[in-house]
């Protein structure tokens, strides 16, 4: 039989290729692993092409056990491969772990751990009659094969990986920049190469800016639902040029501009805290880089609930997608409101852990942004210089600030509201944030309804708004009095899930913090 592979593997997969090879020449049973989309099936069936022998997969599985007890699974593997055994000098296993999966996946299976066994006989047969057994697995095996055997593994791929899989897709690698490609999506295995290929040669012209434009529209996915998120722009906030400005050097750049990222190594930073006032417009900019970023942003806030079954799983499901995505950011809304208590420490661990870049160097391509009313309630070892590298304040608008918001609001209001004296109400309007302003503006114009309603005698415009003035500066002071309050009072156990629970519709609904 011929010692070369039928079709053109890609450089992970002939590498693994040729490790499998040598292996069969040592070993009676190896294994190849590797990730969901590598190529492993291609790898085996080439490998059956040199060893000869029979493959099999999951519908013999399947088809071999519909004739057979349900509970009887791995009596069924072990009557079809110890068959196949008899029958050939080599047998080739694919996806075998799933096997293992049916079973080892419930808690309540009343056989738990005899696939071992299963496997331990298997193993026993192929090695006394000196037979070749390869399996395929997507991690570990059990443990009786996977201590008997030469274990190689099909690596992530690598831009010449991505290069040499279109090429076998579509034959149209010469037109794609792949080291554009692999920076903006690092991750991306043989299924999802091809299913960009086709799409693309069906549908558009192959070009390296189409098949980046699928890949962040249909491939790669935040967990936030954009039409759920108010749209809204950074160059919306007034009055924090600097904060803006270090956003769109520090964070907004090395994800948008490819190019100059990888001329001059640019990398968002590792750790920001957005911090300031509630109302500062701490939560708009994640609504703003959420629209810009689009699948390279992803949100942990309120409805991520503190002390939930799931909250962990949660957690860890949004890093593993940013880090899928990277480079990314995760935006961590209200983050002093979780660690307000001093009792989530798991969160706290894990967020040290990544921001150390302790875990890989997809880890190290993920920004983790916080957003906090007050630092103090954040752990100081969290936020100490090397792990946020970043702090950006958000502050109460200036007059000049206060002028733009007020203007921009009242523009948008019908014509008999405009005629405002709008000195007044910025002389009115000291200590005021941008939510302020805005709430000013909306119970000025509700004021205002009521009374035509009514069919009051109308007051002069500014009237109105100076009414609701005074209303916001109340309500402020009651919120004032509240907050001093509480915080003398002992904290409750349950004053960390409450306040999640309040806040989480607060980044995809219209209230700002």
């Amino acid at each position: 039989m011929s010692n070369q592979p039928g079709i053109q593997l890609c450089p992970a997969q002939k590498s693994a290729f040729d490790n499998l090879s040598a292996g069969l020449q040592v070993g009676s049973i190896v294994r190849l692993w590797g990730g969901v989309g590598r190529g492993k099936t291609t790898i085996l069936k080439e490998l059956h092409k040199q060893v000869g022998g029979v493959l099999l997969n999951m519908k013999d599985f399947v088809e071999a056990s519909a004739k057979n007890h349900p509970l009887a699974l791995e009596e069924t593997l072990y009557q079809l491969l110890l068959h196949a055994l008899k029958s050939h000098a080599a047998v080739i296993v694919d996806d075998v772990h799933l096997v293992d999966l049916s079973s080892a996946g419930c808690h309540f299976y009343p056989r738990s751990g005899y696939f071992n066994a299963t496997m331990m006989g298997l193993c026993s047969y192929a090695l006394e009659t000196k037979k070749k057994l390869i399996f395929s697995t997507t991690g570990h095996l059990a443990e009786a094969a996977e201590q008997r055997s030469y274990s190689f593994g099909v690596e992530r791929f690598k831009v010449e990986d991505y290069a040499a899989l279109v090429e076998s897709f579509c034959g149209a690698s010469k037109k794609l920049d792949f080291e554009k490609i692999f920076r903006f999506a690092p991750k991306l295995n043989a299924h999802q190469l091809k299913a960009a290929c086709q799409w693309l040669v069906n549908f558009k012209e192959l070009s390296t800016d189409t098949f980046i434009e699928y890949l962040r529209s249909q491939r790669l996915a935040s967990n936030v639902d954009l039409g759920e998120v108010q749209a809204v722009d950074l160059t919306d906030l007034k009055g924090v040029d600097d904060v803006l400005r270090n956003l769109e050097i520090n964070i907004v750049l090395p994800l948008e501009n490819d190019a100059l990222a990888n001329q001059y190594k640019l990398r968002s930073k590792r750790g920001v805290l957005l911090y300031g006032p509630p109302g500062t417009g701490k939560t708009t900019v994640g609504r703003a880089l959420a629209h810009r970023l689009k699948s390279k942003f992803f949100l942990i806030d309120g409805t991520f609930i503190t002390g939930t079954s799931d909250f962990y799983q949660r957690i860890h499901h949004v890093f593993e997608a940013a880090k899928d995505n990277a480079p990314s950011i995760i935006f961590i809304d209200d983050a002093d409101s979780i660690f307000e208590d001093g009792e989530e420490r798991g969160l706290y661990r894990y967020l040290l852990t990544m921001l150390d870049g302790l875990e890989s160097e997809s880890a190290g391509r993920v920004c983790v942004m916080m957003t906090a009313m007050n630092v103090a309630h954040l752990p100081p070892a969290l936020v100490r210089s090397g792990r946020v590298e970043l702090w950006l304040g958000m502050k109460l608008p200036d007059p000049q600030a206060r002028t733009e918001i007020l203007s921009e609001h009242l523009q948008s209001l019908p014509e008999e509201l405009r005629n405002v004296d709008v000195p007044q109400l910025i002389a009115a309007t000291e200590g005021f944030t941008g939510a302020d302003l805005k709430r000013t503006v909306e119970d000025g114009k509700a004021i205002y309804a009521y009374d035509k309603a009514k069919r009051v005698k109308l007051r002069p415009t500014s009237e109105y708004f100076m009414r609701a003035v005074e209303a916001v500066k109340e309500n402020k002071e009651r919120y004032a009095e509240a907050e001093a309050q509480a915080a003398l009072r002992p904290k409750s156990p349950l004053s960390g899930f409450m306040r999640s629970f309040i806040s989480s519709q607060v980044i995809r609904g219209d209230e700002d913090e």
